[in-house]
């Protein structure tokens, strides 16, 4: 991703309308006049498609445009299999003393083409449905919410339209780590994270570095000395009881290892309790 839009450096937004779904009626179809502001637009079910300036692209779940002023999209969908459109029209804020160049890369937030596929449709979902009942709430803190999920919005489409596809390889190679994460006190095996990756385990070691920067032991490791430093600095667990938690039969090998990794002892990383004053300090 070679150009950072104005959305990676915090954007001021104004909603122009409500956060909205419809199901598109059986006759539906879309021939819209020039728009005189910003819109956003994401299918959440159906098929159909989608045309603007003599491109078009085909509407299923995941699909997702941002339209700047001027644009003027046309789309129709199968009438078996009707649209559910997620969108709001919105406007960059001119903030206080920005000059009009200024201004105008703020407006910087659409995507060159206009559209991109976001995988996640289950984050789609859950934003459409936080942004609208947020915005219904109809109070200040309510709006603050759907900007925020509109800003979460944009950046989605923006890398998806502008970053490297991932494969269904990386996807899944990016769930076991994520897992590994999640619970790095599991008994985790090589020959395990590559079936759930459904790959042998050479090839699992190799997409894995090559995804991760290392093997998927030294991962682990990793991640285990993570959430030891946040064990050791949130909560009153024992050094002991901690690398039982994570794994280690062995307490003072899990401390040499923290030390390796971090350059301190376990103990170092325990907050430092307060000294009760002596009387006249």
């Amino acid at each position: 991703m070679t150009h950072q839009p104005a959305i990676a450096k915090g954007l001021d937004l104004q909603l122009l309308s409500p956060p909205t779904f419809w199901r598109c009626e059986p006759s539906w179809s879309w021939v819209s006049r020039p728009l005189p502001d910003h819109l956003l637009w994401c299918v959440l079910d159906g098929i159909g498609r989608l045309e603007l300036d003599n491109r078009s692209t085909a509407l299923g779940p995941g699909t997702c445009a941002v339209f700047k002023p001027g644009d003027a999209p046309t789309a129709n969908h199968d009438p078996r299999r009707r649209l559910l459109v997620f969108g709001m029209h919105f406007t960059p804020r001119r903030r206080p003393g920005a000059t009009a160049i200024q201004t105008r890369r703020a407006a910087d937030v659409v995507p060159e083409a206009r559209w991109a596929e976001v995988r996640d449709r289950v984050l789609l979902g859950a934003l459409a449905r936080s942004s609208d009942s947020a915005y219904r709430r109809g109070d200040r803190l309510g709006e603050r919410q759907a900007e925020l999920c509109l800003e979460q919005f944009l950046c989605l489409i923006w890398e998806a339209a502008h970053g490297t596809p991932a494969s269904s390889v990386d996807t899944a190679i990016e769930e076991v780590a994520q897992m590994i994460r999640q619970d790095p006190g599991r008994d985790w095996s090589v020959s395990e994270m590559a079936a759930r990756a459904s790959l042998s385990r050479a090839q699992f070691t190799r997409r894995f570095v090559a995804q991760n920067g290392m093997a998927p032991a030294q991962y682990l490791i990793n991640a285990r000395i993570d959430r030891a430093h946040q064990l050791l600095t949130e909560t009153s667990m024992t050094i002991t009881q901690i690398a039982a938690a994570l794994g280690y039969a062995d307490a003072p090998y899990f401390s040499r290892q923290y030390k390796q990794r971090t350059g301190r002892p376990p103990s170092a990383a325990r907050p430092r309790s307060t000294e009760p004053r002596a009387a006249g300090n």
